[in-house]
């Protein structure tokens, strides 16, 4: 860019052209709209990625929860059948696979709830604050 008379390069004075501005302006938006828009990519891929994690967790601590079920149908059967230690051993496993189903199904669900709202927040918050910016200097550009 060429030297302006403030002495910084692309500053603008008060005998730069209107065209020459509205130019910088328009590029510098352009340049600002892509940045945010890579930005809310970032940020929706992250929340993606987490809320997966999530959903495999609460699928795993369905399935260790419905082994908890079979086990524990199994636990009555034996039960009936006869009540013996293996009947006791089966009451065990079934409320070791309960506990570990419902760690898994609690971890699951905050692992979802971090990733809501799905919306960009840090993205938004961001291009509120660059409006604020742009409406400032244009305030503070009128004569």
């Amino acid at each position: 860019m060429s030297e302006r008379p403030s002495g910084k390069p692309g500053a603008a004075s008060a005998d730069t052209p209107v065209a020459e501005l509205v130019q910088r302006a328009t590029e510098q938006i352009t340049r600002l709209v892509r940045d945010e828009l890579t930005m809310a990519r970032a940020e929706m891929t992250a929340k993606g990625k987490r809320a997966g994690v999530g959903a495999g967790m609460l699928g795993g601590g369905a399935i260790l929860g419905i082994f908890a079920g079979g086990t524990a149908v199994a636990t009555v059967v034996v039960l009936l059948a006869a009540i013996m230690p293996d009947a006791v051993a089966t009451l065990i496993v079934t409320v070791i696979l309960a506990i570990a189903a419902a760690i898994a199904a609690q971890r699951g669900k905050k692992q979802v709830s971090q990733a809501m709202p799905a919306t960009p927040a840090a993205t938004i918050d961001s291009v509120r604050a660059d409006a604020e910016t742009i409406r400032g200097a244009a305030g503070r550009r009128q004569p």
